[in-house]
């Protein structure tokens, strides 16, 4: 059965949700290709690696999302806050292919959160 890319963009939050990788990783083609801005991983092993590194930078993340689908094409621009970091400038893009990414590019930049006094 082949899934749309909103079909397969929601499966895939509700993964994200469960923090379970082996899981996230399923929703990806087995030669995808996730570009991060720190390397590009290949194949659900490098997808699992680099998703399990962003969840780590950003545990419990008050997560901002607003995607915008064309065809089989997610851009999808985030934002994201925990008690001492924050992400004011998250960009990903989701190719989909057969029911499954097969490309995803990740960029971001994680800032310290700082506490200002009156």
């Amino acid at each position: 059965m082949t899934r749309t890319p909103q079909e397969v963009f929601a499966d895939h939050g509700n993964r994200l949700g469960t923090g379970d990788l082996d899981l996230i990783s399923q929703n990806y083609t087995e030669d995808a290709v996730f570009l991060t801005p720190g390397g590009t991983l290949t194949g659900r092993e490098g997808v699992r690696r680099g998703i399990g590194a962003l969840l780590a930078d950003l545990p419990d993340a008050d997560w901002q999302l607003t995607p915008r689908f064309a065809g089989d094409v997610l851009l999808l621009q985030w934002s994201a806050a925990t008690g001492t970091h924050e992400v004011t400038d998250g960009v990903d893009t989701f190719v989909f292919r057969d029911g499954l990414i097969s490309a995803q590019t990740v960029r971001y930049t994680l800032t310290p959160r700082t506490t200002r006094t009156a």
